[in-house]
């Protein structure tokens, strides 16, 4: 689906999504217009979701983070039970999962009231038999999905950034 020059594109962008097409070229071997012309393609193709801005949670208080696990005796997957968890404000992820819960969701809210009363209406939600949250004490990172093969090389630019 994606050839190692557009890899490389992805991951520059990931690194900083502001970056002119002549610097995203040049970083990659192509002109300005080629490297345009790429990352529109990405776009129209989806692998380009969205651009974004990488927000410290705590900053905007939304410091209090929980993964929680939601037991239900029904498919927590579809309409209208999917419109209802996306319509609370403080869940940022679902994923529909295998194993002894139904779905896990990540929420993120600035206090611990806060979190008790979003767990209160994910538990009102039909078909909601039980949660079990898991409160994060401190995230030390959290990783972009990788778009580089594990054993490419980097390119150079790459090989000069800072950590993320």
């Amino acid at each position: 689906m994606v050839d190692d020059i557009d890899r490389a594109l992805l991951a520059h962008l990931q690194h900083d999504a502001t970056q002119s097409y002549a610097t995203l070229g040049k970083a990659v071997g192509l002109s300005a217009g080629s490297a345009h012309d790429r990352v529109r393609k990405l776009r129209q193709r989806g692998v380009i979701r969205r651009t974004t801005v990488d927000v410290d949670p705590a900053a905007v208080d939304r410091g209090v983070s929980a993964f929680v696990m939601v037991n239900a005796n029904s498919w927590m997957g579809d309409a209208p039970t999917r419109d209802v968890l996306a319509a609370i404000p403080e869940i940022q992820e679902a994923h529909i999962i295998a194993g002894a819960a139904s779905l896990l969701v990540k929420i993120r809210t600035a206090t611990t009231e806060d979190l008790q009363a979003a767990l209160r209406r994910i538990f009102g939600i039909d078909g909601v038999t039980g949660t079990q949250a898991i409160v994060v004490l401190e995230t030390f990172f959290e990783r972009p999905v990788s778009v580089l093969d594990q054993d490419s090389e980097p390119h150079q630019a790459d090989a000069d950034a800072p950590p993320r």
